[in-house]
């Protein structure tokens, strides 16, 4: 009887172990959402994605502070399309820490923290350089 309950035990272990495995190995997931500036792209909370024009995949300059405005929107793993959302114009750039950060068209992604709900785009066009991106790749 021990020897079932100990088996039994292991599986189970086994199981929840693989869910969260599976979980942490999920990549990150990128939608699309409505806006004063049509659809665009979205974190899965639909909280819009920004990206800053000086900044190429291989040169990220959103650091320190600015990344504490401008929160990236990171991944364990490669990132999903949502409805909409083009697969193959999503990747991911490392940042200087190791970790992976989600880019779209080339571009690292980015949340702003003066978007206090779903839908909500209050960075569009800040200091010129902060833009929303269109499931095209393109600025909104």
């Amino acid at each position: 009887m021990l020897k079932r309950i100990a088996i039994v035990s292991i599986v189970v272990t086994l199981v929840v172990s693989g869910a969260a495995f599976a979980a942490a190995m999920s990549g990150t997931k990128v939608t699309l959402h409505s806006t004063k500036f049509g659809k665009v792209l979205a974190s899965s909370s639909g909280r819009t994605l920004y990206f800053y024009t000086p900044e190429t995949k291989t040169n990220i300059l959103c650091t320190g502070s600015c990344a504490q405005t401008w929160p990236p929107l990171m991944t364990s793993a490669k990132p999903k399309a949502g409805t909409g959302v083009k697969q193959s114009l999503l990747g991911t750039a490392k940042r200087s820490n190791g970790k992976l950060q989600v880019t779209y068209h080339g571009h690292p992604v980015y949340r702003y923290l003066g978007d206090k709900s779903a839908g909500a785009a209050n960075g569009e066009g800040f200091q010129g350089s902060w833009f929303v991106l269109k499931a095209s790749g393109k600025q909104g």
